[in-house]
């Protein structure tokens, strides 16, 4: 749930006649209901760009999936490393079997999990992303072995510390930001771009004024322009507030 503040920031942007972006790495599903409860009607860029989609009609603008072949050579890596995975086709989750990390994944984001045993002979079109999810240290040495491996053919970054997510090589936020701000018409040198996590790099260096907040990724804070308070304190409000105020 979006607390006061942040929701009453970002209807007094709106009210201003700024457009209000939603970019994230979840699914669609999952992002859909804080844009509809925000009141904000512009399409949403999810999936780490993979798809831009109008939260009203629930009717997709972007897809750009990881090819199918490539897709399977990713799982193919990651099951012969022992990992499994979370696969996303259609914007729903599917998985293996269901494990317990799996199963904190889905509820954390009130997901429905679909177990369909063996991915690779399951898997019949191009998924929008794979996501690995494990322990942050693991994942920092799983990270490395895949980045030498599909070094510019795949998208590969952590959002959350727990999370690695592989993607089509041309997915990033930045591209999907970039996509939408020619169809709906605003500008790259006046967006104003709020990130915190690794995969939001591209974002805040993408946009002329990139802000991070202050519990962000290093790399998040190296890129930007400025930083403003963390999470708990609402910094994306106060920063909002304080534009308004101008």
């Amino acid at each position: 749930m979006l607390r006061p503040r942040t929701r009453a920031a970002l209807a007094a942007t709106r009210a201003a006649g700024i457009h209000v972006v939603l970019v994230t790495g979840r699914m669609f599903q999952a992002v859909r209901p804080y844009a509809l409860e925000a009141g904000l009607d512009d399409p949403v860029v999810c999936y780490q760009g993979a798809v831009v989609a109008d939260p009203v009609s629930g009717r997709w603008l972007r897809h750009v999936p990881i090819p199918l072949e490539l897709a399977r050579e990713a799982i193919a890596a990651l099951n012969d490393e022992g990992f499994g995975l979370n696969c996303y086709v259609d914007d729903e989750l599917y998985v293996a079997e269901v494990t317990p990390e799996a199963r904190r994944y889905a509820d954390f984001q009130h997901l429905q999990l679909h177990a369909v045993g063996n991915l690779l002979e399951w898997l019949r079109e191009p998924p929008t992303k794979l996501v690995v999810i494990d322990d942050p240290e693991v994942l920092d040495e799983l990270k490395q072995r895949m980045l030498a491996r599909f070094d510019g053919r795949l998208y590969i970054s952590k959002s959350l510390p727990y999370f690695l997510e592989f993607a089509s090589p041309d997915v990033t936020k930045a591209a999907g930001l970039d996509y939408l701000s020619e169809r709906v018409g605003f500008s790259q040198q006046r967006t104003l771009a709020f990130g915190d996590g690794e995969n939001d790099v591209e974002l805040v260096a993408w946009a002329a004024y990139g802000v991070a907040v202050a519990n962000a990724h290093e790399r998040v804070k190296a890129v930007a322009d400025f930083v403003c308070p963390p999470v708990d304190d609402e910094g994306v409000a106060q920063v909002l507030e304080a534009f308004l105020a101008r």
